[in-house]
């Protein structure tokens, strides 16, 4: 996507979500939006409804090729894929890239749910199906509506968006058997270290929210868990899923 604030997909942006956000318009306007919104939820159901049973990798899209998470996103896409898994990502380049090249280079099935943005965001070459989305809303309850988990990567603001909204649905019971793993014990540990400091001694959450997560290192801990969490619940076998009717 261009950067030119002319360029027509930016101008689209302004005059749909971003004018959107900005406060109350005409009538009109607002229903022309609840269209347009309405109408992309259904191309997101119609088009991932028979994508198999999916887990969502996030991640930043600025970490490169030679960078080591890019490399352990490339292996857990892999690892997933051989475990039975549709791997879908947010479609974009660095840890989302790594994720669905792996998938693809073990023989899996590789979504790509992406979002216009005017910096950053371009799809990457390694997606079976790639759907582009407009609004960012729509595309985060895709992620959660046709995910069977969540592997969290080392990522900036909106990776912590899409992990604390699913944590949000597990506590507040939303959701159930949502597994959610943090892959980057070392980047993850402030932030760990804090929530035990600041959230659980204040008691703005409870000791067994940290539950809601797993944090680990190891693809092999991951697996485990997933297999524990997913696998077994829903009766998946590794290489073969046969939706029940």
């Amino acid at each position: 996507m261009s950067n030119d604030p002319q360029h027509p997909s930016n101008q689209h942006s302004k005059t749909s979500e971003r004018q959107f956000l900005e406060g109350p318009h005409s009538r009109l306007r607002e229903f022309s939006f609840v269209v347009r919104v309405m109408l992309e939820f259904i191309r997101g159901f119609r088009i991932l409804h028979f994508v198999g049973p999916c887990i969502t990798v996030f991640g930043s899209a600025r970490f490169k090729e030679d960078h080591p998470f890019y490399q352990m996103a490339r292996d857990v896409g892999s690892r997933l894929a051989d475990m039975g898994f549709t791997v879908m990502t947010g479609g974009g380049p660095g840890i989302m890239e790594a994720a669905n090249r792996g998938a693809k280079e073990a023989g899996g099935t590789s979504i790509g749910l992406n979002i216009e943005l005017p910096f950053e965001q371009h799809a990457n070459p390694w997606l079976d199906v790639m759907i582009n989305f407009e609004h960012f809303f729509v595309r985060k309850v895709m992620l959660v509506k046709y995910s069977l988990g969540f592997v969290v990567m080392p990522g900036g603001f909106g990776t912590m968006d899409e992990l604390f909204e699913a944590i949000t649905l597990m506590q507040t019971k939303k959701i159930f058997n949502f597994p959610v793993v943090l892959m980057g014990k070392e980047y993850y540990g402030g932030m760990m270290d804090e929530i035990r400091k600041t959230m659980i001694e204040n008691k703005t959450i409870s000791p067994e929210d940290l539950d809601l997560f797993f944090v680990t290192d190891s693809i092999d801990e991951m697996e485990a868990f997933l297999r524990k969490s997913v696998v077994k619940r829903f009766g998946l076998k590794q290489q073969l899923f046969i939706p029940k009717s």
